[in-house]
Order: C-alpha cells, then sequence, then structure tokens
C-alpha cells in the first residue's frame, strides 16, 4: 500500500512539472491587454508605440494572441524559437486567435496594416 500511495505521489509531481502555462495577448488597435487566460483577469495593459511589440515565453509556454481590430488588417507576426530559429507570419487581425508554436521563446507582433495576404 506504501508504494501505491508513494507511486501516485510522484506521478502527480512529474505531471505538475510538465504543466505548460498559457498567458494572453488581446490586441485592439494600439491597446494591449495582457490576462490570465483561465481566469480572464487583466493583468497589464500597454500602448504599442513601436514597430514591433515583444511578447517573452519561458519554454514550454503557450502564447494565445487575441486580435479584435475593428477594420480588416493584417499583422506581421515573427516567432523566435529556441535554436534561434525564426518564422514570420502575416495573420488576419479581425476578430481572430492563434496560438504560440511549440518551442516559442520570442515573438515580435507588428502594428495593424492594410496589405493583402499574396
Amino acid at each position: 500500500m506504501k508504494k501505491l500511495t508513494l507511486s501516485v505521489g510522484l506521478l502527480m509531481g512529474v505531471m505538475s512539472a510538465k504543466a505548460q502555462d498559457t498567458t494572453c495577448t488581446y490586441f485592439s488597435g494600439k491597446e494591449v491587454f495582457e490576462f490570465n487566460y483561465h481566469t480572464n483577469k487583466v493583468i497589464g495593459y500597454d500602448k504599442q508605440t513601436s514597430k514591433y511589440y515583444e511578447i517573452n515565453l519561458d519554454y514550454g509556454d503557450v502564447l494565445c494572441l487575441d486580435f479584435s481590430d475593428n477594420k480588416i488588417r493584417t499583422r506581421k507576426v515573427i516567432t523566435t524559437f529556441f535554436d534561434g530559429t525564426t518564422r514570420q507570419d502575416i495573420l488576419d487581425s479581425k476578430n481572430n486567435v492563434y496560438y504560440s508554436p511549440r518551442g516559442a521563446v520570442k515573438i515580435l507582433v507588428g502594428k495593424p496594416k492594410f496589405f493583402n495576404k499574396l
């Protein structure tokens, strides 16, 4: 019985150590809100004053990008992975939600632009 209790405790410890954290960043025009994904509590507010808004992640975390621009726009998103490689995406930003890929450690989100994807 002691081995069973120990095994269950060990399994719970391993599962909680591998748990990933999910944060959400909401973009509406130049306004940027960061909030807890599970409780919807606003953690921070900022304005996008530079060309790219930088979001840093811990390895294994997931970022939810919620775009809510009032007009049909696109945003350039540059994702940097843990091994130093980068990926660029042009994403629709009128009422769309995107999640970061596995291994992302830094994400740069550009200002909304009137640009058609080719």
